[in-house]
């Protein structure tokens, strides 16, 4: 049988192009338009909250499929970008999201590319189950850099 989760946060104008949000699972902040929309500089943005969610739940994603694969986990990073188009009557898209994840993965005695083919699948799998990718019209795009690397 389907389940349901229900998530919420709590936005509240501050002023001016301020405003401040609450998420439901604790943590609080103001943010802004991004300075080209009138907003302010050096605060959270709609477009950075919309890019930050698709690259922690990949990253979230990735953690657990990497533990089903059975990977030794060194580190995982990943840089993310995404390219908003903006039409002529000024409506607004994301076209594609772009990430460059580095993942360091220790190879203890298996065969460096049989490591790597698992954690490029794990990778894919993270992508498939990830909430956040499933939910965007935006095309995906995932360029990994894996290391296989001694302990």
């Amino acid at each position: 049988m389907s389940q349901t989760s229900t998530y919420n946060t709590t936005v509240a104008w501050k002023g001016e192009h301020w405003g401040h949000i609450v998420l439901g699972n604790g943590p609080e902040m103001d943010f802004s338009a991004p300075p080209e929309a009138q907003g302010h500089p050096g605060v959270l943005t709609p477009e950075d909250a919309f890019v930050a969610a698709a690259n922690t739940c990949i990253m979230m994603m990735f953690i657990w499929a990497a533990e089903r694969f059975k990977l030794k986990l060194m580190s995982y990073e990943c840089r993310a970008e995404g390219t908003k188009l903006i039409e002529l009557d000024r409506t607004e898209i994301f076209t594609h999201l772009r990430f460059w994840p580095v993942i360091r993965i220790a190879a203890g005695d298996e065969d460096p590319q049989a490591l790597e083919a698992r954690a490029r699948r794990a990778l894919k799998s993270a992508q498939k189950y990830s909430l956040v990718a499933n939910s965007v019209k935006s095309e995906i795009v995932i360029e990994p850099d894996i290391k296989i690397q001694n302990q």
